[in-house]
C-alpha cells in the first residue's frame, strides 16, 4: 500500500509530460502519404460510424491490409471530429499515453521494480522513433494494435501469476472454483485482447513468443534452459490457441498484401542482407535516433564487410546474452523480444518499397529498453554512487529524448516539411521526390512539381506511382506526347490501379482513340466497379460511338 501513491504520482508525471511534448500535432495538418487512403479521400471512413461502414470495416481488403477495428476507429473519429485533423491527433496522442501508462503497469505488476518500470516507460513515451507511429494520423493501427498487444499481457500476466499461486497450493490443499473460474476468465481475456488486437495490425502476431519469454522472465514459470516434459511442453501446449490466431492473422496478411501487389519481388539474397543490415540500423537509432526518416529507400546490396560484420555483431551479442540468461534473465527476454517482434516487418517477405521505418519500432524498441534499464541497474549495484549517479544519468538521457522528439514534431506539421526533411537526411528517396512533388503541385508550385517527378523517376523507373504522377504533369505543361509514354509506364507496372487506367483512358477518349478508352475504362471497373466517373465515360463513349464493341478488358501486363 505503501507504493500507491508513488505508482498515481509516476502515472501522472508520464501522462502529463508526454501530452505536453506530444501537444503540438493538435496543430498538424493530414499528410498526402497514406492519410487520404485512410482518411480523407475514404468515403467509408468520412461518413462515421454508420452500419455499412462496419460491414465494409470488416470485409474489406482496401490499403493492402485487413485491420477492422483500425478502420472502426477512423470512423469514430469522423463521427466525433468531422475531418479536422486536429481530433484525428489528438486520438493517436490518448493512445500513446494509455501504452505508456499500461506498460508501466504491466512491468510492475510483473517485476515489482516500480522506478525500473516508469524509466523503460518513459522511454517508451518519449523516444524520437515513437514520434511516426503518434503523429501520423494513418498510423492509427500502430498505437491501437499495441494498447489491445499491452492488454493481452496483462491479462496474460495476470492469469500466469495466479496459475502460479494455484499450482503451489495443489499439493497442499483443495483448490476452490473460484480460483480455477478466475484463472481461466483471465486466460480467455487474454485470447480475445489479441484477437482484437490482430485486428488492429497484424504485427502482432509473434505476441505468441512473447508469452513464452515472459514465462520465462519475469513470470519465472520454468528454470532457466529447462526444456523437460511436462513444464516446457505444457508452457508451450498452453499457448496453442494463441498461435492459432498468430498462424491466421498472418496467413489473411499474407494474402491481401499479395492479392495487392503489394510483396515485392526481392531476391532472397537481397532480403538477408537487408534482414542483417535492419537490425542493425534499428538498433543504431534506438541509441542515436539522428535523420529519422518516415521513408528509407530499399537498398538492393550492400559491402560485404558490413554484412558479414554486422551478422558476427548480433551472433555474438546473442550467444553473450543468452550465456548470461541465468544471471540476467532480462537480457536474453528483452534481446528476443527485440529481435523475435520485428520479424514480421524485418524484410524477410519485403513488402512495399521502404527498407525499414521508425514505426516498426514501437513494440520491438520495448526489449531494447528493458535491457538499458534493468542492464544498468545491475552494473550500477557494484558502484557505491549508483544511487546518485544512476537516477541522474536516466533523466539526462530523458531530457535528450524529449528534446529530439520535439524537434522530430516539427516535420510532422505539413506534409511539405517532412519530405523536404525526409529528403535532408536520405539518398536516392525516390518516394519522398514524389509525395514532396505532390505536395508541391497541390500547393499551386507546378514547376517545382514537375522537377521532383522527373528526379524520382529518373531513381526509379519501376515506380508506378511517380510515372503516373509525372505524365500528368508532363500532360499539364502541355507535353502530351512526353505524358502518354509515362502514362502507359504507369499502367504497365501496375495494371491494378483504377485510377490509373481512368487517366490512360480519358487520355485515350481526347484524342479519339476510343477503342483504348474503353479497354481502359473496363480494366479500371474491373479492378473497382463501383468507380463512378468509369461508368459515365464508359456509358458516354459507347452511346456516341456504338460501333467500338470490346469483349475483354485491356490486359496491360502483355
Amino acid at each position: 500500500m505503501k507504493q500507491k501513491p508513488v505508482i498515481v504520482a509516476i502515472c501522472l508525471l508520464l501522462a502529463l509530460v508526454t501530452l505536453a511534448v506530444y501537444w503540438p500535432v493538435t496543430g498538424h495538418q493530414f499528410i498526402i502519404f497514406d492519410d487520404d487512403d485512410y482518411i480523407t479521400g475514404n468515403s467509408h471512413v468520412t461518413a462515421g460510424l454508420t452500419w455499412p461502414g462496419i460491414i465494409w470495416a470488416f470485409k474489406t481488403d482496401h490499403a493492402a491490409n485487413w485491420h477492422p477495428l483500425t478502420w472502426i476507429s477512423h470512423m469514430a473519429d469522423c463521427q466525433l471530429y468531422g475531418v479536422k485533423p486536429g481530433g484525428h491527433h489528438m486520438t493517436n496522442v490518448l493512445f500513446h499515453i494509455a501504452n505508456t501508462l499500461l506498460l508501466f503497469l504491466l512491468l510492475n505488476q510483473m517485476t515489482g521494480a516500480v522506478w525500473r518500470s516508469a524509466f523503460v516507460a518513459a522511454f517508451f513515451a518519449w523516444h524520437p522513433l515513437h514520434v511516426e507511429s503518434v503523429a501520423w494520423a494513418a498510423e492509427r493501427k500502430d498505437v491501437l494494435s499495441t494498447f489491445f498487444w499491452l492488454l493481452t499481457l496483462m491479462a496474460y500476466a495476470h492469469y500466469a501469476q495466479g496459475r502460479s499461486k494455484i499450482e503451489e497450493r495443489e499439493s497442499n490443499i483443495k483448490i476452490t472454483t473460484l480460483d480455477t473460474r478466475n484463472s481461466t476468465l483471465d486466460y480467455f481475456l487474454a485470447l480475445l485482447l489479441f484477437a482484437c488486437g490482430l485486428m488492429s495490425k497484424p504485427m502482432v502476431v509473434t505476441l505468441p513468443f512473447v508469452l513464452l519469454l515472459l514465462d520465462f522472465w519475469p513470470l519465472q514459470r520454468f528454470p532457466v534452459f529447462d526444456f523437460r516434459f511436462p513444464i516446457f511442453s505444457r508452457l508451450v501446449i498452453e499457448k496453442i490457441p494463441f498461435f492459432a490466431l498468430a498462424f491466421i492473422g498472418s496467413l489473411v496478411t499474407y494474402l491481401v498484401q499479395k492479392t495487392n501487389g503489394a510483396v515485392s519481388q526481392v531476391s532472397i539474397f537481397s532480403r538477408a542482407e537487408s534482414v542483417l543490415l535492419t537490425y542493425a540500423r534499428y538498433i543504431s537509432k534506438t541509441f542515436w535516433p539522428v535523420d529519422l526518416s518516415i521513408v528509407y529507400p530499399y537498398r538492393y546490396s550492400w559491402p560485404a564487410i558490413f554484412v558479414f560484420g554486422t551478422a558476427l555483431l548480433l551472433v555474438l551479442w546473442s550467444a553473450l546474452f543468452i550465456y548470461r540468461a541465468k544471471k540476467n534473465p532480462y537480457l536474453v527476454v528483452g534481446w528476443f523480444w527485440f529481435f523475435g517482434t520485428l520479424v514480421p516487418t524485418i524484410g524477410v517477405v519485403q513488402v512495399g518499397a521502404q527498407s525499414m521505418a521508425d514505426r516498426y519500432m514501437y513494440i520491438p524498441s520495448i526489449g531494447l529498453f528493458i535491457i538499458v534499464v534493468w542492464g544498468l541497474n545491475d552494473f550500477f549495484n557494484l558502484w557505491p554512487m549508483k544511487r546518485k549517479f544512476l537516477p541522474l544519468a536516466g533523466v539526462v538521457a530523458l531530457v535528450g529524448c524529449l528534446v529530439v522528439t520535439s524537434i522530430q514534431l516539427t516535420y510532422w506539421r505539413n506534409s511539405i516539411s517532412l519530405f523536404l526533411h525526409a529528403i535532408g537526411v536520405t539518398t536516392d528517396n525516390y518516394v519522398a521526390d514524389n509525395c514532396l512533388g505532390k505536395a508541391f503541385e497541390i500547393s499551386g508550385k507546378k514547376d517545382a512539381a514537375l522537377v521532383l517527378y522527373l528526379e524520382a523517376v529518373r531513381i526509379e523507373p519501376r515506380f508506378p506511382q511517380s510515372q503516373f504522377n509525372l505524365a500528368i504533369s508532363l500532360l499539364e505543361h502541355g507535353k502530351p506526347a512526353e505524358g502518354i509514354q509515362h502514362l502507359e509506364a504507369a499502367a504497365l507496372l501496375d495494371p491494378g490501379d483504377a485510377d490509373v487506367q481512368f487517366d490512360l483512358g480519358t487520355f485515350f477518349s481526347q484524342h479519339d482513340k476510343f477503342k483504348d478508352a474503353v479497354r481502359c475504362f473496363k480494366t479500371a471497373l474491373k479492378d473497382r466497379p463501383d468507380f463512378p466517373k468509369a461508368k459515365a465515360a464508359l456509358n458516354q463513349i459507347l452511346s456516341a460511338h456504338p460501333e467500338v464493341k470490346i469483349r475483354e478488358p485491356l490486359d496491360t501486363r502483355k
